[in-house]
């Protein structure tokens, strides 16, 4: 018998830990992902020859003294910055986004309950008459009502015998940080709309000035062709022209308070107001507006900044860990119950005297024994949805680096396209200074004239809307950055 107790002593250890191994959550294990060593974009030149005098044309300096979590400083704007806070107390779609980690965060704090033995207390009252057979009576015997007091403490724990509790609590934990971070996902897509859109609706009133000068021109045309008219100097023809352009840039200009008004509608729905309340002040995006280099960093610390790779992260490690809870129902689940109190047929106050005391302690052991291979399949669907949280993740690293690398390239092409676009813009106003002096000097025809304005129009819209597409950019990049560059602190969650 000694020899059969040592035994079962040493080989006891043995089995609980093959029975542990066998229905705890498996290692969790980064998937492997190629991460290049630096982005292809930020090995171009950063400065771009101009093709008039061989001067190089070059963006303001990084705005590295600003605080990386509040990235819209760095465009030094009090306006942005304001619509920003703004949007960030009332935008809908982060306020439903708050909502659901406090879901999350509850879910997991439900989850951890179950750590701690669950105590409660019972306390009633009963009358009750039995019939004289339940009261082993003969038939016919009277049987008086009686009255039945009892109040009691109740306790219960699950011994978590394999993992069962710890794996579901590190699920609840993981989908609660996914969570989180799908809402600071939210809050950067959040406020990068609003800078993007806010630089739209400058680009556009730019844009509307330019056309509006275009609409004085064309006006003076008019004018000057009406009075060359009626003295006899030129014919109808020119007259009509004339006419025809000043219809057309007004036609142009009325199309572009279209896109306008679109726009400031998209704004008030992102600063949680309805469209019909709000109006933005018109303020065009200047030529002189400088705006910050944004420098990329290192491919493997994005995988750090971006929200959406962390969430993913995040699920992907919640997947993980249901395929412990999956594998625990395998196996039997152990529960220790205890009742202590007092029971008394006379009054409440008999409850509670040490000869009314009752009490109970209990463990209850259950485990399947056929279930159609329910838990088999549970099993399965759990490793099939890690393979898909695995997939998901990959997928949103792959879309990050793409993303930042699409910006890098705009960005970098659009600095080429700005410095050939400003010499058109002096240029094309030269040849049209020009053109005016040669028309009014009688010495070139009016169409010459009208082809000089009409080029320069374009060049001076084609220059604003390359301003903003810039401004655009920019913000697209610190976007794909995850909201910041460098090692930015990580985003608190909003109050709500």
């Amino acid at each position: 018998m000694n020899k059969l107790h040592m035994i079962a002593k040493g080989v006891a250890p043995i089995l609980a830990a093959l029975l542990m191994t066998a229905c705890a959550a498996p290692e969790f294990k980064q998937p492997a992902i190629e991460v290049p060593t630096a982005f292809k974009e930020s090995q171009a030149p950063a400065e771009v020859k101009t093709a008039a005098d061989g001067s190089t044309w070059k963006q303001a300096q990084p705005a590295e003294a600003q605080p990386r979590g509040e990235w819209w400083l760095a465009f030094n704007d009090p306006a942005l910055n304001e619509l920003i806070n703004e949007a960030t107390r009332a935008n809908a779609n982060l306020a439903v986004a708050a909502a659901r980690v406090k879901q999350a965060r509850a879910i997991a704090g439900i989850a951890e309950a179950d750590r701690i033995p669950q105590v409660g207390v019972n306390a009633g009252a009963q009358r009750l008459r039995q019939s004289p057979t339940e009261a082993g009576l003969p038939a016919g015997t009277p049987v008086d009502p009686a009255k039945v007091f009892n109040a009691s403490l109740t306790a219960s724990y699950e011994v978590d015998l394999f993992g069962r509790v710890s794996s579901n609590v590190a699920a609840a934990r993981g989908d609660a940080a996914s969570v989180e971070a799908n809402y600071r996902s939210v809050l950067l897509a959040v406020q990068a709309d609003v800078a993007q859109t806010y630089f739209r609706l400058r680009s556009t009133d730019a844009e509307l000035e330019t056309l509006n000068r275009t609409v004085q021109t064309r006006e003076e045309n008019v004018k000057v062709n009406q009075r060359r008219f009626d003295l006899g100097d030129i014919g109808e023809f020119d007259l009509s022209r004339a006419k025809t352009e000043l219809a057309t840039a007004r036609a142009e200009a009325i199309g572009l308070q279209r896109q306008r008004v679109t726009t400031e509608h998209a704004l008030a729905v992102l600063l949680g107001k309805p469209a019909a309340s709000y109006t933005a002040g018109n303020s065009p995006l200047l030529d002189g507006t400088l705006l910050p280099v944004i420098p990329a960093g290192l491919p493997s610390t994005l995988l750090e900044r971006r929200p959406d790779v962390a969430a993913a992260q995040r699920a992907m490690e919640a997947a993980n860990a249901r395929i412990g809870v999956a594998r625990s129902a395998m196996f039997p689940s152990l529960v220790l119950n205890a009742n202590a109190g007092g029971v008394s047929g006379n009054t409440v106050a008999d409850v509670f005297k040490w000869s009314s005391r009752s009490w109970l302690l209990g463990a209850a052991l259950s485990m399947p024994l056929i279930d159609g291979g329910r838990n088999r399949a549970n099993i399965t669907r759990s490793e099939a949805a890690l393979e898909e949280s695995v997939g998901t993740y990959r997928q949103s690293v792959l879309t990050a680096f793409a993303e930042v690398e699409d910006n890098l390239a705009g960005l970098r092409i659009l600095a080429g396209q700005t410095a050939q676009i400003e010499d058109a813009v002096v240029s094309a106003r030269r040849s049209a200074d020009l053109a005016q002096k040669l028309y009014t000097a009688g010495r070139s025809s009016y169409l010459d004239l009208l082809d000089a304005q009409r080029n320069l129009a374009t060049v001076e819209r084609n220059a604003v809307q390359l301003r903003g597409n810039r401004a655009i950019t920019t913000v697209a990049l610190i976007r794909a950055l995850g909201g910041g560059w460098g090692d930015a602190p990580p985003t608190t969650l909003a109050q709500k």
